[in-house]
């Protein structure tokens, strides 16, 4: 007897419902992203930021004083671990155990406002800020994109209860949702 195992991924049957559509209040959901956890120490923190910010086709997410997140949608897991091994830091692979969300639209910072305690206003998170933080009393990272665009990375295990929350508080920003990727 064969063992068959699928790939599925968290929201897969949390997704239904939604037109093919994007509203102008979209949150994606996206496949296949790549997601690096570093640690390094103190020492070399000032060393890892610049090294990290180099890295073709990711983006680093601060997650603390010597904690980043490297995401990509592009590269292999295998590829940026290569490339963390030269920053002589700790790393590893969390793609399977995160879920990662993009909520953009001109509406995305009333929407995120109710679920979060901290100022979204530009002046405040400015254009590639990142910061873990509770959204809606669920432990993620948020990142800003762009003017109007956020992005989230979350534990698999919370990914369903923080997808029902982010759609129930957009519901009145005729907020849509889908895969993407």
């Amino acid at each position: 007897m064969s063992l068959s195992l699928q790939n599925r991924h968290a929201l897969e049957g949390h997704i239904s419902g939604f037109s093919s559509f994007s509203n102008a209040n979209h949150l994606s959901i996206v496949r296949g992203v790549a997601v690096i956890s570093i640690l390094v120490q103190p020492q070399r923190a000032e060393d890892a930021r610049r090294a990290l910010a180099t890295i073709a086709e990711s983006s680093a997410r601060s997650c603390g004083p010597f904690e980043w997140l490297i995401v990509s949608e592009t590269r292999s897991a295998d590829s940026l671990l290569q490339e963390a091994i030269s920053l002589d830091a700790a790393s590893v692979d969390q793609s399977d155990g995160r879920v990662v969300m993009r909520i953009a639209g001109p509406d995305v910072r009333r929407i995120l406002g109710k679920c979060v305690a901290v100022d979204l206003h530009p002046d405040s998170f400015a254009e590639g800020y990142s910061a873990n933080l509770l959204i809606a009393r669920i432990g993620a990272n948020l990142a800003r994109l762009a003017g109007d665009c956020f992005e989230i990375v979350v534990d698999r295990s919370n990914a369903v209860w923080l997808f029902e929350e982010l759609v129930a508080r957009g519901r009145e920003f005729d907020l849509s949702a889908g895969f993407v990727g």
